[in-house]
């Protein structure tokens, strides 16, 4: 199977992540598509292995327990010029997506992102955009993550969240109370 990637002479790829199950699984998904895969569940054991050996490729969770994934990012850029970097996230904003392009990042997708996305995100060449997602999330999911988002920088105030949001304090309760969207 991995004769149908054209990943080049250097298929050594970085996935950080905390998510230690979603990290194990891709990790494996992209073994089978011929990469050669270290793994990192932290900015600083990501440092680590880029100071080591910069890999060609790097999939960045943006959010990790001990910091920022753009710092990842950052270092992986300084470290090897042309290396390609996909950003991914669960709360995805176009403030960060910005910010993760302008840094260095290649891509950026959002999770649930699967292994064939995250394939074609690091290995797209030239002005070709990557065709969209299969199962794209939902407008209301949409919202749903932004809201979250909003609440945790706000660290977690509902009554400051309401007000950046310019919605009513017992409104944003009410949706912070339900279940997320599918």
């Amino acid at each position: 199977m991995a004769e149908d990637y054209q990943i080049g002479p250097d298929p050594s790829l970085l996935l950080v992540d905390d998510d230690e199950i979603f990290l194990n699984r891709l990790a494996r998904a992209m073994e089978k598509r011929g990469f050669s895969v270290a793994r990192a569940a932290s900015v600083a054991e990501a440092r680590t292995a880029v100071a080591e050996h910069p890999p060609a490729y790097a999939v960045v969770d943006l959010r990790l327990e001990d910091g920022n994934g753009l710092d990842v990012v950052d270092a992986l850029r300084e470290a090897r010029e042309d290396a390609r970097i996909v950003v991914l996230t669960g709360y995805g904003a176009i403030a960060t997506a910005v910010a993760a392009v302008k840094m260095g990042a290649t891509d950026y997708l959002s999770k649930p992102a699967d292994a064939d996305d995250v394939t074609h995100a690091l290995l797209a060449r030239g002005d070709t955009l990557p065709p969209p997602p299969e199962t794209p999330m939902s407008a209301d999911r949409v919202r749903w993550e932004h809201i979250q988002r909003v609440y945790e920088q706000c660290d977690r105030n509902v009554s400051e969240t309401a007000r950046r949001l310019h919605m009513h304090r017992r409104t944003l309760q009410r949706i912070l109370a339900k279940r997320s969207p599918r």
